[in-house]
């Protein structure tokens, strides 16, 4: 069977640490490029970039335009995995007890955005959900496009420990929430408040974006209990 598409980040993540204790790279070293890379390790380019994009969020490597990407610190299954447990009865539990947690993270990462957001930070923001509204609009969902408005506003809260915390979890809240009982009108409620929120940091409003963040987090546990009936 062949393995999933987070399975198959996670296995190439576990593989590229181990080609970096192999080769004994250190912190300040170049890591080899992508090209390399994809041949060593037997992946795609769009897997590649996808596991350093990781590594990127969780400081362990960063990329310097013009001149590549570089280790900031030594690999080790320490700094990479933050072991999660859930023992959940039922998907409607997981779904429930994951957001708990996004809501203790997301309502103060939104506070932040709006209280530290720059003009580029509130651009990438905007262009980033003019692309969930296309999408939602044409196709009524907007997954992937939805997570990465998300991912731009914790980048704007310039504390890089919510990104490397959403990093950590990632893996455990995607095996639950890609695609929620099976129904793409899971949360659409909340589509409209993703434009209420990014107005809200555009206006550098951190209690209001709390608000319009808790909107959309409250809609989503109310399709949680109402579709689990």
């Amino acid at each position: 069977m062949p393995l999933g598409r987070i399975d198959r980040v996670q296995q190439v993540s576990d593989a590229l640490s181990d080609f970096i204790a192999r080769t004994g790279l250190k912190a300040g070293d170049r890591i080899p490029a992508e090209r390399e890379l994809m041949q060593a390790l037997g992946v795609g380019r769009s897997t590649i970039r996808e596991v350093i994009g990781r590594f990127q969020a969780l400081a362990i490597m960063e990329t310097r335009k013009g001149s590549g990407t570089y280790l900031i610190r030594p690999i080790s299954s320490a700094s990479i995995h933050m072991p999660l447990t859930l023992e959940a009865v039922n998907l409607r539990e997981a779904l429930l007890q994951t957001l708990e947690v996004r809501r203790g993270l997301e309502v103060e990462v939104s506070a932040c955005a709006a209280a530290r957001r720059s003009d580029e930070d509130l651009a990438n923001i905007e262009i980033k959900l003019n692309e969930m509204e296309r999408v939602h609009l044409s196709k009524g969902t907007s997954g992937p496009e939805d997570l990465a408005f998300h991912l731009a506003i914790y980048d704007a809260s310039h504390n890089p420990l919510f990104r490397q915390l959403l990093e950590q979890m990632r893996e455990a809240f995607e095996r639950f929430w890609e695609k929620p009982f099976d129904r793409p009108d899971f949360a659409r409620r909340s589509f409209p408040f993703h434009r209420t929120l990014f107005n809200s940091i555009a206006a550098r409003d951190a209690e209001a974006a709390r608000r319009e963040t808790l909107k959309i987090l409250d809609i989503v546990e109310e399709d949680i209990k109402e579709m689990s009936k």
